[in-house]
């Protein structure tokens, strides 16, 4: 799909000439206003009166060109379009959606720096993304206008991650860090190797899927700055795996980048056993583990778009059996408040005796475990 290149500020067309392949092109020209949706996509009423909210000072609409080119122009309910595009539910709150459901404000150790856990931190880096989802976690703060953090900003949590030799693992997020040059990640990436405390490094980014034109060779390169680096990446729906995603997943890989993936649950997208199934299929082809599968966070405006806690439950017993553990996720469930996540599943334990417990297999029989008798 190839949009018109329209800059709203002048009003005409961009004398740039936009290069698809390159991602610095698709960042400048992301779809952020009204006109150039309506040109891409036939709107419907709910979708016009989310994109007025969100240009009136809402959560911001942000949309790369290749990532709007996987929408299907005529169909509202589109799994690609509800993840990227506003809807006047957003206006909606209910009972139990939290500004900052994983209660991460709370945990702020440093400036920029999230504890919640003894052995590992988050080290937000930026509030900028290439598509604004609608169903973040962080929409309080994503898109607010700061961009990537100085070296300077992050100095503070660096001297707490010095001093607390315990953490031991760094999430580095946003925002999406990879929306950051090269050189602003490998600053960060260097800081970060040089405490010797910290054993390995994650970079969440969704760039895989929503701008993988972003995953270049000096990319891959610069990611190794620390010497162990994986990358935490959000496939949601089979529709996302396509040739240049596949591609750019292959490329970190070759590179020894470990890939994985967490798939957030979300109600019209993908809380369907055949499409998860596609979807994990089509990760561990592309040498990407399926890591979670998330229960949306609580964020206040995204009720319409979770799900109850029984349909994941459901979900993942049908799946059991249906895929190899390679490529069955842990469904989880990241507990309000920041409390720390929950793994949640089917109960295969039907009943417990002295010394033998009665299980379900996921063909529904019922067998008997014996425990070993101790003492012989």
């Amino acid at each position: 799909m190839t949009l018109p290149i329209f800059d709203e500020h002048r009003g005409s067309a961009d004398p740039e000439r936009f290069d698809p392949s390159d991602w610095t092109h698709q960042v400048r020209h992301a779809v952020t206003s009204h006109k150039a949706l309506e040109q891409a996509l036939d709107l419907s009423e709910q979708e016009r009166a989310g994109v007025a909210r969100a240009l009136a000072g809402g959560f911001p609409m942000s949309i790369t060109p290749y990532y709007l080119g996987l929408c299907d122009r005529h169909d509202p309910g589109c799994p690609i379009r509800l993840q990227c595009i506003p809807r006047g539910a957003e206006a909606r709150t209910v009972h139990g959606d939290l500004r900052d459901p994983l209660g991460e404000e709370a945990h702020e150790v440093a400036p920029h720096l999230v504890q919640r856990y003894p052995d590992r931190a988050l080290l937000l880096v930026t509030d900028r993304c290439s598509v604004y989802c609608r169903f973040c976690t962080r929409s309080r703060m994503v898109g607010a206008g700061g961009g990537a953090r100085a070296l300077a900003q992050l100095s503070g949590a660096f001297s707490h991650l010095r001093a607390h030799p315990e953490i031991q693992d760094v999430i580095v997020s946003g925002g999406d860090p990879l929306v950051m040059s090269d050189a602003r990640l490998k600053s960060i990436l260097t800081e970060l190797a040089g405490i010797e405390s910290i054993l390995y490094v994650r970079v969440a980014s969704r760039t895989p899927v929503t701008l993988p034109q972003r995953i270049t060779e000096s990319l891959c390169r610069t990611l190794r700055t620390h010497p162990s680096t994986w990358l935490m990446t959000h496939f949601n729906h089979p529709k996302e795996l396509t040739p240049l995603s596949r591609a750019a997943c292959a490329r970190l890989s070759d590179h020894g980048i470990p890939v994985m993936n967490q798939t957030v649950l979300l109600r019209g997208v993908n809380d369907h056993a055949d499409t998860l199934e596609q979807l994990f299929r089509g990760l561990v082809r592309s040498r990407v583990r399926p890591y979670y599968l998330l229960q949306a966070d609580p964020v206040r405006g995204t009720s319409h778009l979770r799900t109850p806690l029984d349909t994941g439950i459901r979900l993942m017993a049908e799946l059991q059996g249906r895929l190899s553990g390679l490529a069955l996720p842990k469904l989880i469930c990241d507990t309000p408040g920041g409390k720390g996540k929950v793994p949640l599943g089917p109960d295969y334990i039907v009943a417990r005796n002295a010394g033998t417990t009665t299980l379900r297999t996921f063909r529904g029989e019922l067998v008997d475990y014996i425990d070993p008798d101790q003492a012989s």
